[in-house]
């Protein structure tokens, strides 16, 4: 399975900030669409990604407050990419290792989506899921073998 087939599921939508926007704007968007992270754009490119994580930092680091901060000074302006064409199996351990939540899919420099840690679990539990029902299926309708009522000769010499 692709990165391309979590983004063909998933759909378009595509949440993007500036990265001179305030951190409330941010965490009001965030919350208004139920979101864990905002793509980061400047004259069309990806620049960064605002998650949750460096929001929580930034609260932590000043007694609760954001403090009229912009994103450009919060964001992870150098976040792991992944391209549609990158199997599943490849974007696992990436995010794994690095505690990735919300990967940038690229094709060249366009941004084709995000996807989320919660995606690609979703991804391949349901790929495991037709798998085996495909696999149950198959055993339902397993074609049944004409079985001799006595043993082969040679394990009736053996008793």
């Amino acid at each position: 399975m692709k990165v391309s087939d979590i983004l063909r599921v998933k759909g378009g939508t595509l949440y993007t900030v500036s990265p001179d926007e305030s951190l409330d704007r941010a965490v009001e968007t965030m919350a208004q669409y139920d979101i864990g992270s905002l793509a980061v754009m400047e004259h069309g490119e990806l620049v960064g990604m605002l998650t949750f994580r460096e929001l929580i930092d930034t609260l932590a680091r000043n007694g609760g407050k954001l403090q009229g901060k912009v994103v450009r000074t919060v964001m992870d302006d150098h976040p792991m990419t992944c391209t549609p064409e990158t199997e599943l199996e490849q974007v696992r351990p990436m995010m794994l290792e690095k505690h990735t939540r919300y990967m940038p899919v690229m094709d060249n420099r366009m941004l084709m989506g995000v996807i989320s840690f919660y995606d690609v679990a979703k991804a391949v539990v349901d790929s495991q899921n037709f798998e085996n029902k495909m696999l149950k299926a198959y055993i339902r309708d397993w074609p049944e073998e004409d079985t001799p009522a006595d043993p082969p000769p040679q394990l009736k010499a053996a008793r």
